[in-house]
């Protein structure tokens, strides 16, 4: 026989055991990480203390693909899957466990380990052990941001973002809290799938009209999956105030007003000043009118006197 009919053989009797074993065990659920490592667990008890020499221990996956080989304590990639011959893979014997390194939202899924003892007579299973991986992203913190193409003064438009996460959300809405009450609002939520990563982009948005009410709110967007929620940071709304000049330009509106007020207080003070002042001129021509009065009387009383004749 082969080399070439040897390794055929081996893929089939690997095949057949996995059917034959197929159901042996209940899987045991196991979750990775995005980009990080997955444990795909075979908890094998060697009672025996066999030896790696003596073994032939292989993964599958639920494509009944085969991921990784280790025979007779070697990695074998005669059978392995062409898309796993590039990852990195590496196998715990401490612990029996597969170590699929930088794992992708793809890897999900269920695993097999097959363990078969080699000997004389052949290729003897003795392990099966199924597990059920899931992959994980977590979300980045949602942020809210304001529209800044919104022209109306009476309300703004607010959306929520958040991105690189998996599975997608369960749940994505807006809390309003003002002092006496919290209010939940859940607009529809958008969601996009990057083609290669798998990974989620999700966002909500709301137009909220009530900027102008006097008292102190916030609004908190709150992004729900598998059961943990996320928060954003307040986005705080202000009560509107009325806005002052700044000192130096209420400084410049304000000289000019000094000013003329200034020059009213000025005139209407000399006019007042006039008005108490005697008039001097007017008191000359009376002045001078007694005067000639007097000596015009003067010059008629000696006119009237008779004049004395000596005899």
């Amino acid at each position: 026989m082969g080399i070439c009919d040897s390794t055929m053989g081996l893929k089939s009797t690997l095949f057949v055991t996995a059917l034959l074993l197929s159901g042996a065990v209940a899987a045991v659920k196991t979750q990775a990480y995005f980009n990080e490592t997955a444990y795909l667990p075979c908890q094998f008890i060697n009672s025996q203390n066999r030896s790696l020499d003596e073994l032939v221990v292989f993964w599958q996956n639920q494509e009944k693909l085969v991921v990784y080989e280790l025979y007779q304590g070697k990695e074998k990639y005669d059978n392995v899957d062409s898309k796993y011959k590039s990852r990195h893979i590496s196998f715990d014997e401490e612990n029996w466990t597969l170590q699929l390194h930088n794992v992708e939202i793809k890897d999900q899924g269920d695993y097999q380990c097959f363990i078969h003892h080699k000997s004389h007579k052949g290729l003897v299973p003795i392990h099966k052990m199924s597990s059920e991986l899931s992959v994980i992203a977590n979300f980045s913190q949602p942020e809210i941001l304001e529209d800044s193409n919104t022209s109306s003064k009476s309300y703004r438009n607010l959306t929520c973002y958040s991105v690189q996460g998996y599975p997608h959300p369960e749940e994505m809405y807006f809390l309003l809290r003002t002092e006496n009450s919290t209010t939940k609002y859940s607009p529809t939520m958008q969601k996009s799938q990057d083609n290669i990563t798998e990974l989620y982009k999700v966002s909500i948005s709301w137009s909220y009209s009530g900027f102008h009410d006097p008292s102190n709110r916030s609004v908190t967007c709150v992004l729900c999956v598998l059961g943990m929620c996320l928060f954003s940071k307040p986005y705080n709304i202000v009560p509107p105030k009325t806005h002052l000049p700044p000192k130096d330009n209420m400084l410049w509106i304000a000289a000019p007003s000094l000013v003329i007020v200034g020059v009213m207080v000025f005139f209407l003070a000399q006019w007042k000043r006039k008005k108490k002042q005697p008039d001097l001129s007017r008191e000359r021509h009376e002045s001078e009118t007694i005067k000639m009065e007097g000596e015009e009387s003067k010059n008629a009383t000696h006119q009237q006197v008779p004049t004395l004749q000596h005899c």
